[in-house]
This record gives structure tokens, sequence and C-alpha cells, in this order.
């Protein structure tokens, strides 16, 4: 049997996402005590409304999100297998913030893992700003990200998918995003705002995370999950 770990941030009104992004709003809709007088025999239900940006909680971003070209996929258009596969967890928290996480930096991480990557693979990485920052404004700009020879990295490694645990991959102090230019050059995807990372870190296990199927959607929320066996 698997042990299942939510990689996935709660959704709640005032949760940190990109600046500039929609605003999470949760509200109350319906009552039990409005929507019982319409029924007999005491049923009633009760339901919440959402407001949340395609690329605001946990999600992964859609081809169209990175890519201006009108044919970018969308994220109902995309592949499933783009989110469902074997994965690792490399540890990258000794990065100081607004710093680059270069080659050499993710060769010295995947060796302290002990794990293999392959073609074909998912890669999280686990910087910590969520286990450090969560629910802080410095959430939004404290961490590192991948400059351009991580990002490059991460193309000649064969990585079909990778995620962080921050709201962007790239360093925040960046004006040209190295990292999600690299995903629009080379069509790869990724997941921002996980959570639990630690869970994982430097360990192998099988990463889902499918996106909500929106229509023209450029990004999807995801429930993000590691299927880790059990020793």
């Amino acid at each position: 049997m698997a042990r299942l770990i939510d990689l996935s941030q709660e959704i709640y009104t005032g949760m940190m996402v990109y600046p500039g992004h929609l605003k999470t709003v949760v509200f109350d809709h319906a009552h039990h005590w409005e929507t019982a007088p319409r029924f007999e025999g005491g049923f009633s239900f009760q339901t919440k409304g959402l407001m949340i940006n395609d690329n605001g909680p946990t999600h992964v971003d859609s081809f169209s999100h990175l890519d201006p070209d009108p044919q970018a996929l969308t994220i109902d258009q995309m592949a499933l297998d783009l989110f469902y596969g074997p994965a690792i967890c490399l540890d990258v928290s000794q990065s100081a913030p607004h710093t680059d996480i270069n080659a050499d930096d993710l060769d010295e991480a995947l060796k302290r893992s002990g794990q293999d990557l392959a073609a074909g693979h998912i890669l999280l990485l686990y910087t910590a700003t969520f286990d450090r920052h969560q629910d802080t404004r410095e959430y939004l700009s404290e961490f590192p990200g991948l400059g351009e020879s991580g990002s490059e990295w991460i193309v000649e490694q064969g990585i079909k998918a990778f995620g962080v645990d921050s709201p962007t991959p790239d360093n925040p102090t960046s004006r040209s995003y190295p990292c999600h230019m690299m995903c629009r050059r080379h069509g790869i995807t990724h997941y921002e705002n996980l959570a639990n990372l630690a869970e994982v870190v430097n360990r192998s296990f099988t990463f889902v995370g499918f996106p909500l199927r929106i229509r023209g959607g450029h990004g999807g929320p995801t429930r993000a999950v590691a299927l880790l066996d059990e020793d």
C-alpha cells in the first residue's frame, strides 16, 4: 500500500497568491437554514462560493500561460500524462533568497539525494519557502529561483514537468524569468505553490497532479499528491 501525501496548499480567503493575480475569496453561498424550507423530511444543504485565479493556489501552468502563440495549448488541451508519473524531490533549501539555483546546485542536490533521475520523470524542488513563510508576505518574495543554467539542466535531464513550493520557479528579483522562458521554448510545464515537500524530499514516489479542466484555462488549480511506497 502506498502512503498518500498531500502536496497542495489549502484554498482560503487571504491566502498568498502571486502579485497581480486575482485574490482568492471563499464565501458562504447557501446555508442549511435557508435551504431547509424548500424540502420535506429534514433535508437541507449548504455550499461555498469561490473566486480564484487559474494560476492562484497550488496549480500547474498551461502552455498558453507561458507562450503568446495563439496555438499554445490551454490547460484543457494538454495531455493528462504530463500530470502523472514517477518523481523525485531534491533539496535546494540551502539556497539563499534572491539567488539563482544553478546547474551545479542541482547536480549536488541529486547526488546528495541518492535517487535516480531519468528522462520522463517529474522533478520537485524543496526550497522550504512554504515551510518558512506560509501565510506571510515574505512568502511572495523571500526565496531563490532557477537561473539560466539551472533551467537548462531541467531540459538536459529530459524532465517532463517540475514543481516548486514557492510562487514561481524563477528568482523573484529577475526581470527576465529565464525558467519560464525555458518552459516556453521547450514545452515544459511546472507546478507552483506546492506544500509539504519536506515529507518527500530525497525520496522517489509517484506524483499525481491533475488540474481542473477549465475550458481555455491558462493554468489549473490542482490537488497534488505523492504516492509514497512504504518501506
